[in-house]
């Protein structure tokens, strides 16, 4: 998630999808319950992303919080070099700061699909500004040789949403209504990234899949992935930690 890594991610438990006698849930259902996946009214989480290329990798150690789908905060723990580097995200405005040169940006629309820290997430993966379920069309569609276990769903950008890709694909699981993959398409039809869910664990009461893999298609050798390390739903955040401010306090909570 409007969207946000939650949001993603983010995203209590919904009703179950699925009425006793076995009717197929619908795609506005299913896209909300990913776009909600790891947010809640308010969410806190705790996660690492592993950055590989031919030339170098790192990992970052980072906090993240939601607030609905409209208010994301992140905060990189470790390594040293990129310690206290912070984005927050509210409504359709988001900030980044950097305390090497002790300086808040505003990042604009036009760079949310740009990269989030030299990773192979967007800025918009991460905070995300953009929702499946408010920015995208979807139908169910069927690949040439289907799983039984899965549901697939082929989105396509509204008109008036400012997206990268064409088109995107998802396969959730049936059984547990989870995300297993997400394909992105640019407007030729042509495959520009894929993303894989694994890891199926609780987190916060909640079970959820905890890694996440990025592979862009063009980029030999490059892969990131994000593994959530704890989370919590539903609890209660101190009142500024949404704010300007709060992206340049030296403490971190």
């Amino acid at each position: 998630m409007r969207r946000t890594l939650s949001a993603l991610l983010l995203f209590c438990c919904l009703a179950p999808l699925l009425s006793a006698a076995g009717t197929e849930a619908d795609v506005k259902t299913l896209l909300d319950r990913v776009d909600r996946l790891y947010r809640s009214d308010r969410s806190r989480a705790a996660m690492e992303m592993a950055i590989v290329t031919p030339e170098w990798s790192r990992t970052l150690v980072m906090d993240f919080w939601t607030e609905g789908l409209d208010k994301t905060f992140i905060r990189v723990r470790s390594p040293a070099r990129d310690a206290g580097s912070a984005t927050l995200r509210k409504g359709n405005e988001m900030w980044n700061y950097f305390p090497k040169i002790n300086k808040v940006m505003k990042v604009p629309p036009s760079m949310m699909m740009g990269s989030w820290m030299g990773s192979d997430f967007t800025n918009d993966d991460l905070v995300k500004e953009s929702t499946l379920i408010d920015d995208y069309t979807g139908e169910f569609f069927s690949p040439e040789k289907p799983d039984p276990g899965l549901y697939y769903i082929r989105l396509k950008p509204k008109k008036e949403t400012v997206s990268l890709w064409g088109a995107i694909e998802l396969e959730i699981r049936r059984d547990d209504l989870l995300p297993v993959s997400e394909r992105y398409y640019d407007e030729k039809g042509r495959l520009q990234r894929t993303m894989e869910f694994s890891d199926m664990a609780e987190l916060g009461g909640r079970r959820m899949p905890r890694v996440m893999r990025m592979v862009p298609v063009s980029k030999k050798g490059h892969v990131t992935t994000i593994r959530y390390l704890d989370a919590e739903f539903d609890l209660e955040l101190p009142a500024d930690t949404f704010t300007l401010r709060n992206l340049q306090r030296v403490k971190m909570r």
